[in-house]
């Protein structure tokens, strides 16, 4: 290599390197200003003993147990083995589960059962739906109050009879994704976390020969499986990343994708009813709460949640996220302004402190 190019490439190198600090610096001193005007926000308090048992969803549990603090005078925090035991040795005035499934004793349906003979209330929180329908239309009919973040499967529980049954979306726990520096190894241009489910393998062994040139982050689980894995290693981190690193990698990239997995997949999900999924992921809110640039694919609820072209991009082909990509990745200010709004309507409505809120009240009403 003559000393030119090589001269060359520390000088291209460096104004990358200038650039990406100045857009940094441009999109944290902005959220920071909008996290700043943020209102205070009304407190409202249960004089009520809550047991929760926690699912293993890092975020979403850590989110409602840090909500759920804020808004009764005792919590109970347990996993999902002896919730009989831990509920008898307590006796609350609700227990509260995440989800019911993968990781729930076999009898755990017996121990609500028990837990209800006792007089206290039960409530479950579906943070699937619609991906393991045929399991959860078991569940419903044992619990007191069932709310589930995807619309279209709240109708479905009123459907078997179940009375007290709400649609609650979920939320990011804004302590944790939230605008902040980072070092260079989490720079890129387009970052996406989430396991390789079949319709996204497809989706991007399409989109990523329309991107030539840019620099893509996958992390997740089976990305070995995509057709362009040789050319994207270096990019690839296989398997689970901790919550922590993925608020690195949102706040490092100039795009984030979100892209729900199917609802119909013979392998990974058990919704034998075919039922669509109208609802968006917990993914959403987390990107937004970050201040990061995000574009999804839509869901019939998003307009509900955010706004559009406004708080959130969005995409419906892999040739339309492709012309997307390199008109945000050219224009920084439309990517900031995007980023922002979506960072003020998560910190202003989205947050567990507010769904805690909507779950307790209609259940202590009752009392």
């Amino acid at each position: 290599m003559s000393a030119s190019y090589a001269k060359q490439g520390i000088q291209e190198a460096w104004n990358d390197g200038y650039q990406r600090g100045w857009e940094a610096g441009r999109r944290i001193g902005t959220c920071q200003t909008v996290l700043a005007q943020l209102p205070p926000k009304p407190v409202f308090l249960y004089d009520k003993r809550v047991l929760f048992i926690k699912q293993g969803f890092e975020a979403i549990d850590i989110g409602i147990e840090r909500a759920l603090t804020g808004a009764v005078r005792e919590l109970i925090v347990s996993g999902p083995d002896g919730i009989l035991e831990t509920a008898l040795g307590s006796m609350p005035d609700l227990v509260l589960v995440l989800n019911g499934l993968h990781v729930f004793p076999k009898d755990h349906l017996a121990q609500i059962d028990q837990i209800r003979q006792l007089g206290i209330l039960t409530a479950i929180w579906f943070a699937d739906d619609p991906y393991f329908m045929d399991l959860t239309s078991k569940l419903v009919a044992h619990y007191d109050y069932v709310f589930t973040h995807e619309r279209n499967a709240a109708a479905y529980y009123v459907s078997l009879g179940c009375r007290n049954v709400y649609h609650l979306p979920l939320a990011a726990p804004e302590h944790i994704f939230m605008p902040q520096p980072v070092s260079p190894e989490y720079l890129s241009d387009v970052c996406f976390i989430g396991n390789a489910f079949p319709n996204r393998i497809d989706f991007f062994n399409q989109l990523i020969p329309l991107v030539p040139g840019i620099k893509i982050v996958l992390i997740g689980a089976l990305w070995d499986r995509l057709k362009h894995y040789k050319r994207l290693r270096s990019g690839i981190r296989l398997g689970w990343s901790p919550m922590e690193e993925a608020v690195r990698y949102y706040n490092g990239a100039r795009i984030v994708l979100n892209l729900h997995r199917g609802e119909i997949d013979p392998v990974y999900s058990k919704n034998s009813a075919g039922m669509r999924g109208l609802s968006i992921n917990p993914r959403t809110y987390e990107i937004s709460a970050c201040g990061a640039f995000q574009m999804t694919d839509v869901r019939e609820d998003l307009p509900n949640l955010y706004v559009p072209g406004t708080e959130i991009e969005t995409f419906q082909t892999p040739a339309e996220c492709a012309e997307k990509i390199f008109y945000y990745l050219n224009h920084e200010e439309s990517r900031r302004s995007v980023a922002v709004r979506g960072l003020w309507r998560t910190r202003m409505e989205h947050t567990f402190a507010d769904r805690i809120g909507r779950l307790l009240g209609p259940v202590f009403t009752s009392i």
